[in-house]
């Protein structure tokens, strides 16, 4: 069909006029051509037998005259000397031209075709089972339906007579490879990370998994982005109601699109107001595998190479995916280590103001003098300077990240040498403020979760203030205040305090990890189906 003829037969069929390429309606003039959305009551529902509406139809709904992308391909086949027109469409560049021309039009175009094998059957079923050779085919009946397939790389064939639609799955746009993991790297542990692609994800997730109990169910998400995100479980680990929770609150959700985790976490937690991350994001499929056997649920999201584990508790977020590799001994080490240095990231600051300012008397004498000796000199009161001090070191991480990688060392070397020796010398800063600051970075680079760790940067400043207003008693309110909303929060009906308030009844989910042989539950707050992992006696061959 030629542009002109195109035109006109739109025109006769449905009363439009054109007017600067635009498809307006001669009653009213804001009113679009064809509505092409899910809420039209005007716009066909279902594939029509007519293959000239079908073509007509998807050439206004992805406005193929002015999209140079969308590939529309009439042609015809011979079936018992039967001749049959039909056309494909597809985005160019999102599908695999080999595939559609091997396995689609080939089989179609070639000549002598018969059906006397198969005369009980329809053309539908015959070209649904024996004309297609591909892996991947299904029939379709609905608009709706074919708009979501065609967005997502499949290449959609219409045939005359027949009023359904096949769909093939021929994709093959460009995609990024599985490589290891940038912000949850560990020295000993598979060196796998999640991409952008839903179907490379869950087959990490699967491979790792290695059993037929792992449930991945396709949920869509957005009115118009249609994202397609995939709910993963164990059928015979994870609890039904923390399933069927997850499931209610994905299902209603009524946004136009879905584009990142971050989003999505936004939209099913609980309560967000505190700033409190309340799911576990990773990059690892090892990660979620690990939890996966725990009974938790892992929402997967089409575009996005991260993986969101629910529910969460607190010492999750302290937790790193190297501490099931490595002994229990040395787990244990690092874990303290960075329960340290959340203490330290959170507390530090506004301990130093809070002494310095109120509390002189717990300091000794010699270090008092120092302090008070390197302050001589500096013409800014302590929460002016500590506050240009933390907030010039976080102006200086966030371009850090921004920059290109070639100068973001440069970035490093300058804001080290006017952060540290140029503003000392200058008199703007004291030594040892320089040397609490630097302390408190080093200390929040401890912490494995991105999120949390961003959550503890923002809540330092809040302690700050608590210590210069009121000393440690306002540092001992801002802590019983922040205790009592962790006490208060939930992620998915599960306490964020989980296993300590309330406390658990299993021996080995707290902080302190036990040896492997030892670890014979699974996290009594999310009540799996199987509450034992493991037997009491793992190690068998001692026993022997």
């Amino acid at each position: 069909m030629n542009f002109k003829n195109f035109l006109t037969s739109f025109k006769n069929k449905h009363n439009f006029s054109i007017v600067d390429n635009n498809y307006i309606s001669e009653n009213n003039s804001n009113t679009p051509l064809i509505n092409t959305s899910s809420n039209s009551d005007t716009a066909p529902q279902d594939v029509s037998n007519k293959l000239s509406d079908n073509l007509l139809y998807m050439q206004t709904m992805y406005n193929s005259l002015i999209n140079s992308d969308v590939k529309i391909r009439e042609f015809s086949f011979k079936l018992n000397r039967t001749s049959y027109n039909a056309f494909i469409i597809f985005f160019d560049g999102m599908t695999n031209s080999t595939l559609v021309n091997n396995f689609l039009l080939k089989p179609l175009m070639n000549e002598n075709k018969s059906m006397a094998h198969y005369e009980n059957s329809s053309l539908e079923n015959y070209i649904f089972d024996c004309l297609i050779p591909q892996n991947s085919i299904n029939k379709v009946n609905s608009f709706s339906e074919i708009a979501s397939s065609i967005n997502s790389g499949n290449c959609i064939l219409f045939v005359d007579t027949i009023s359904a639609a096949f769909d093939i799955d021929v994709k093959g746009f460009q995609q990024r490879s599985v490589t290891t993991p940038v912000s949850e790297m560990v020295i000993k542990g598979p060196q796998e990370a999640f991409v952008e692609n839903i179907r490379v994800n869950t087959s990490l997730i699967r491979r790792l998994a290695n059993t037929e109990n792992l449930i991945i169910e396709n949920i869509t998400i957005g009115n118009i982005s249609k994202t397609k995100c995939g709910l993963c479980y164990f059928q015979n680990i994870a609890n039904g109601d923390l399933v069927s929770e997850v499931k209610y609150r994905l299902n209603n959700l009524d946004i136009d699109s879905l584009i990142s985790t971050g989003q999505l976490e936004q939209l099913i937690e609980e309560s967000g107001m505190y700033g409190i991350p309340q799911i576990v994001s990773t990059e690892r499929p090892d990660k979620c595998v690990k939890f996966l056997y725990e009974g938790r649920v892992v929402i997967l999201v089409n575009g996005n190479p991260y993986a969101l584990i629910l529910p969460a508790t607190f010492t999750d977020f302290l937790t790193s995916a190297e501490d099931t590799n490595l002994r229990p001994s040395f787990t244990n080490f690092l874990r303290m280590l960075r329960l340290f240095g959340f203490i330290v990231t959170l507390l530090l600051p506004g301990m130093y103001i809070a002494i310095t300012s109120f509390h002189q008397e717990f300091l000794p004498t010699e270090l008092l003098f120092t302090i008070m000796g390197s302050r001589e000199s500096v013409p800014f009161p302590i929460i002016f300077e500590l506050l240009l001090l933390e907030i010039s070191f976080e102006i200086i991480r966030e371009a850090g990240v921004r920059v290109p990688s070639p100068i973001g060392s440069t970035i490093s070397i300058v804001g080290g040498l006017i952060i540290g020796e140029s503003a000392v010398s200058a008199n703007l800063v004291s030594p040892i403020l320089v040397i609490i600051v630097a302390v408190t970075a080093i200390a929040s680079f401890a912490i494995p979760d991105f999120s949390f760790g961003f959550h503890l940067r923002i809540l330092r400043f809040v302690f700050i203030l608590l210590g210069f207003v009121a000393g440690f008693l306002g540092i001992g309110i801002g802590i019983f205040v922040y205790l009592s909303i962790l006490c208060n929060m939930k992620s998915f009906g599960v306490p964020l305090t989980s296993p300590f308030a309330p406390s658990s009844v299993a021996t080995n989910v707290g902080y302190v990890v036990p040896p492997t042989w030892k670890q014979d539950n699974r996290s009594s707050f999310v009540s799996p189906q199987k509450p034992r992992s493991q037997s009491r006696i793992a190690k068998k061959w001692e026993k022997s």
